[in-house]
């Protein structure tokens, strides 16, 4: 997701108001953006390397609009979503997709919920199509849900059950958030995802599966007008609904406490040490605070040269691996990690010294201009490699729009970091990386 953020700005050139179509039509320069008349929002992003279009629809509602005690069921519905409809049948879509030698893929996050398809220009249409008719034709009975409760037991249970990294981070993430929604996993907790039924998955359909709680975007050899003349023939004929939306606002405490949770198990084969540190995101931090938290990420350790990969991994040896990082994609609060992990003799223990020793300087000391500039160009050389994927150029409209951000926010973005100064970080570092605001993890083998 870091990367999602961080890519934003020197991917677009030229973007006009959301209701015009902009009049620059270079290759990938020309970032068009629309709202159809029931609210839905299209943008589309011109990119004619290759005869292949990406075509995505977000909906802004995630495990955060989960109801209390049915934890999961944003994520239950998403495998729902590929069950049959009024005008199709189970797999119909899917089939089609296969067919034409495309992709396909859906995914859920605390913020948003995710459907793509990568297809060939002429299926655009026919992919809008389906997408609309999925979006308020779903046909749900208690023989199509009740047995994908199953499926997504089973796939919590590979994912967390037999990860003992995954069954540490969930405590520490619930330790971290003791208030807001994001302290529960998305996928739910094993005991509310047995207890969720056919009403509840229809329920969160109705509520948040409406043209104006979504945004499609659409990447690839297109011409803007005819991607909004196809939306315009699918997505516009879904009728607006009438009643506005309400969203729950949930507004974690400030921490006063520093807090520790360790697992041993035997499955572990490497123990690893992080901390994680309550920060505002992109969407809640003050001007100038989320793009110093991302500097400050990359001087501590965003890359080979960053201070704990240079004291702690090639000059101490204290540890194999070593880093940082700023999880700034967020609708609300989110999170800066620090980690590590021992190497040879040394323990745990260790490592959280020689970091704690490493953060410790910083904080009194500062950080360098040339540290500034190298993790800033670090970042930006970056940016190169998102250009590259169409799915990626799709993903970071889509994820900045979905959590409440606007085309402005990507423009802007690389001004922004280049405006940060070295007092900056050192201000962002100061207030942030204290201990009542941290969450300490160990992972160690049992025995």
């Amino acid at each position: 997701m870091r990367l999602f953020l961080t890519s934003l700005a020197v991917l677009i050139t030229l973007i006009m108001p959301a209701e015009v179509r902009s009049a620059e039509n270079s290759e990938r320069s020309a970032v068009s953006s629309y709202f159809l008349e029931n609210g839905l929002q299209l943008v589309v992003i011109p990119d004619r390397r290759a005869p292949v279009v990406t075509h995505m629809i977000w909906y802004k509602a995630g495990s955060v609009e989960d109801p209390p005690g049915k934890s999961g069921i944003a994520h239950f519905l998403e495998h729902l979503m590929f069950k049959g409809t009024v005008k199709h049948e189970e797999g119909a879509f899917s089939n089609s997709v296969a067919e034409i030698g495309g992709e396909e893929n859906a995914f859920t996050t605390a913020d948003y919920t995710g459907y793509y398809q990568k297809i060939a220009p002429s299926a655009l249409g026919k992919m809008m199509a389906f997408e609309a008719d999925r979006m308020r034709n779903l046909v749900l009975s208690d023989a199509v849900v009740l047995p994908e409760l199953e499926v997504i037991l089973e796939e919590r249970s590979q994912r967390v059950s037999s990860n003992p990294n995954a069954i540490l981070s969930e405590t520490a993430q619930a330790a971290l958030f003791v208030h807001h929604p994001y302290g529960t996993p998305v996928i739910g907790w094993e005991h509310e995802i047995r207890s969720l039924t056919r009403e509840d998955a229809i329920s969160f359909y109705d509520k948040w599966y409406r043209p104006s709680n979504a945004v499609v975007i659409v990447a690839g050899d297109v011409e803007p007008d005819e991607v909004l003349e196809l939306a315009r023939a699918t997505y516009g004929l879904i009728k607006a609904e009438s009643e506005p939306l309400s969203r729950r606002t949930v507004i974690e405490p400030e921490p006063t406490v520093a807090r520790s949770v360790s697992y041993s198990d035997p499955r572990v084969t490497t123990p690893s040490w992080r901390r994680s540190y309550l920060v505002p995101s992109y969407q809640k931090a003050s001007p100038g605070e989320a793009e110093a938290l991302d500097l400050l990420g990359g001087v501590l350790g965003g890359a080979s040269t960053s201070r704990f990969h240079r004291k702690l991994v090639l000059e101490s040896q204290i540890s194999s691996s070593a880093g940082a990082y700023y999880q700034g994609a967020a609708r609300d609060m989110t999170y800066f990690v620090v980690y590590g992990s021992p190497r040879g003799e040394n323990d745990l223990g260790a490592v959280e010294q020689a970091i704690d020793a490493q953060i410790k300087t910083l904080l009194e000391e500062g950080v360098t201009e040339e540290e500034l500039v190298r993790a800033r160009q670090n970042i930006l050389k970056s940016i190169i490699y998102a250009q590259d994927s169409q799915v990626t150029l799709a993903r970071i409209y889509g994820s900045v729009l979905a959590m409440g951000g606007t085309i402005s926010d990507v423009r802007d973005w690389t001004e922004k970091l280049n405006a940060v100064t070295v007092e900056d970080v050192d201000r962002v570092a100061r207030k942030y990386l204290v201990m009542p605001r941290s969450v300490t993890s160990y992972l160690r083998p049992k025995g």
